[in-house]
């Protein structure tokens, strides 16, 4: 009897230290996740305050100087603004989507990436059809100011941005807002759309969460009023689900 009462004692304690040194380890994992988490959004902070300096100024010689940010990284095709966001930073195309989807704009290792453009757009902005790609992320980070479209009031109230290239600048003109699955073909496959975007147009007004019919009917009736820019962003609404915002791209300013 007295053994088995050392025996219950010890592996009491046992036990109790066991749980005692798995909390001590789950704490400490819990803090480093925490530090780790803040440093990734300290590095994009840092990243985006850096690239905001070299930032293109269209009103210099009529034309945007793209010298600057394409000696950091030649990859450098365009700066995206969308209006009363934080989305304001430049666009690289890498030579697959897998390029800069952890890279930052220095070539770094950065879990939050860099925006880019699909490999199979052209990287001059002339199809009917871009696609851009950035991750979703807290505190107004990268993409992560996408999702404030899917309010039906921010949507109505905010509708423009601007794309700036080497050669010419694009008044962005928001006009559907989806939630779309991340194998969905009419938004995930741009060579659908080389040189005839029209399709799009269809699956959106059957698909869209909101709409700006006014600006989706110009499009298409002239030329210059027939380029459509796609941003896309994880949404956790579903598995695999993306938030996808639409805008026509309207040329002004010197055309080259």
């Amino acid at each position: 009897m007295k053994a088995s009462k050392v025996f219950l004692k010890t592996a009491d304690v046992m036990i109790r230290a066991a749980v005692i040194f798995f909390l001590v380890i789950a704490g400490l994992y819990s803090g480093y996740a925490l530090w780790d988490n803040a440093q990734i959004y300290a590095a994009v902070d840092d990243v985006q305050s850096e690239l905001r300096k070299l930032k293109p100024d269209t009103a210099e010689d009529g034309g945007a100087s793209f010298e600057e940010l394409r000696a950091v990284n030649p990859d450098v095709c365009a700066w995206l603004t969308l209006d009363h966001t934080n989305i304001d930073q430049p666009i690289l195309q890498g030579k697959d989507n897998l390029s800069y989807i952890n890279t930052d704009v220095y070539g770094n290792f950065a879990m939050a990436g860099s925006i880019f453009l699909d490999s199979g757009c052209d990287n001059g902005f002339r199809e009917p059809y871009a696609l851009l790609y950035g991750h979703h992320m807290a505190d107004h980070k990268m993409f992560g100011d996408l999702d404030l479209y899917e309010d039906r009031v921010f949507f109505d109230q905010n509708t423009t941005g601007e794309l700036i290239l080497p050669d010419r600048t694009y008044k962005l003109k928001i006009f559907a807002c989806l939630r779309v699955k991340a194998s969905e073909e009419a938004i995930f496959t741009p060579q659908r759309w080389k040189t005839d975007n029209s399709g799009l147009i269809e699956f959106v007004e059957k698909n869209a969460m909101h709409v700006h019919t006014d600006t989706m009917e110009q499009i298409g009736s002239t030329k210059e009023f027939s380029q459509i820019l796609a941003m896309s962003t994880c949404s956790s609404e579903f598995t695999e689900a993306r938030t996808v915002l639409l805008a026509v791209m309207a040329p002004y300013g010197p055309e080259v």
